[in-house]
């Protein structure tokens, strides 16, 4: 068994094989997300051994026949040491931009220079949120990747902080990854990082935080043992960021994994030890809808009443009578979360009408619509056939 590195028993032995939910080398397209941490040491510069031995795990599994996606942090810590920024280049936007441009180029010669000694070809690709939020560019993001793949390149994809703004940026290389993941049909994500997966409480803090070994839905329980913050102080991701990429994995049909890194060969690791959380796929609907549910930009917020949600549940539209309330401001066509009593979010739809139209005929029967808005009314607030339950 991998050490455990909180000094914490773990909260139960590892599933004998035939239980084991995720299998690594089970997946023909795996996603493997690395963290700062893992990456860079304290003096900002490459672990390039333990980077070596991920490589050479990477390798192994694709002499086996598996297509690997990398999602890779680290660029900002590396620009700032090369920079002298102070705060690891996070001290302000422009120093974080300034770090990732000088920091990338050197990440990428790492991984592609160790590739290449396994004989393989890695590529660089270099996202923001809103090349995975608007649906044409989610479609041309998720065709390279698929070409790539199946040409036997090992795609390196970073956030493009040298351009993206605190509005339009993932923040965190977690959700990213979840989000890739979704977007070259993987069949599982691993989240490599400085913790080894989800505790009851903060291991940090209380002596009695346990491990927990599977998580088949993320639900406000779960939420409740998340940590907001990173461990290293190097990266941007704590464990909240990590539950949201679950929810966005497990929304796609794909297992997810929280495991350390913090080992030689942490892949084959992982495979051996079984040692982490993971989050087992739900039944996966359509691309269409994963991708709705996946999405981190929301415009806006429905309030419904108890009634609405019963339909809901039911597979039905969202008619006006049973919203209660509005929130933000959006335009017909954006996304908008739909929220249910005691501020539970139940799902995520295209809405039909704008903010103010949809403000109007909050709690309106169908019949009284077009006299208030002057105009023949549409089918529904948020249509089914646009809708994804959370």
């Amino acid at each position: 068994m991998v050490a455990d590195l909180t000094g914490h028993a773990p909260a139960a032995e590892p599933a004998a094989a035939g239980d084991w939910p995720f299998s690594p080398a089970a997946c023909p397209r795996l996603v493997l997300k690395i963290g700062s941490a893992l990456l860079v040491d304290a003096c900002g510069e490459i672990r390039r051994d333990w980077l070596a031995g991920m490589v050479a795990d990477v390798a192994a599994a694709h002499a086996a026949g598996q297509r690997i996606a990398i999602v890779s942090s680290g660029a900002i810590a590396l620009g700032a040491r090369r920079l002298g920024l102070a705060k690891g280049g996070r001290a302000s936007l422009e120093d974080a931009q300034a770090a990732a441009a000088t920091g990338q180029i050197a990440l990428s010669h790492a991984w592609a220079a160790l590739l290449g000694a396994k004989g393989l070809t890695a590529a660089q690709m270099l996202v923001t949120l809103d090349d995975l939020e608007d649906r044409r560019r989610y479609l041309n993001a998720s065709a390279t990747l698929d070409r790539l793949l199946s040409l036997g390149v090992v795609p390196v994809i970073n956030e493009n902080d040298s351009v993206a703004t605190e509005e339009i940026r993932f923040g965190d290389n977690d959700r990213l990854a979840a989000r890739i993941a979704q977007a070259a049909g993987a069949h599982g994500v691993i989240l490599f990082s400085d913790v080894d997966g989800l505790y009851t409480a903060n291991p940090g803090s209380d002596p009695n935080a346990r491990l927990v070994p599977e998580v088949r839905r993320v639900d406000a329980r779960i939420r409740a043992m998340a940590d907001g913050g990173s461990a290293s102080g190097m990266g941007s991701g704590g464990m909240a960021s990590k539950l949201e990429a679950a929810r966005i994995a497990q929304g796609s049909g794909a297992h997810l994994a929280i495991a350390t890194g913090k080992v030689d060969r942490p892949l084959a690791a992982f495979a051996a030890t079984r040692r982490g959380t993971i989050f087992t796929a739900q039944r996966g609907g359509s691309a269409r809808k994963a991708w709705l549910a996946g999405r981190l930009t929301i415009r806006g917020r429905i309030h419904v009443d108890a009634g609405a949600v019963a339909a809901l549940e039911k597979g039905r539209s969202l008619l006006p009578a049973g919203a209660t309330g509005v929130e933000g401001r959006f335009a017909r066509g954006d996304v908008v979360d739909i929220v249910g009593p005691g501020e539970h979010l139940l799902a995520r739809g295209l809405v039909e009408y704008d903010a103010a139209d949809a403000a109007s005929i909050v709690g309106r029967r169908s019949d009284a619509l077009a006299a208030i808005l002057g105009y023949a009314p549409r089918a529904a607030l948020v249509h089914r056939d646009h809708m994804v339950m959370l």
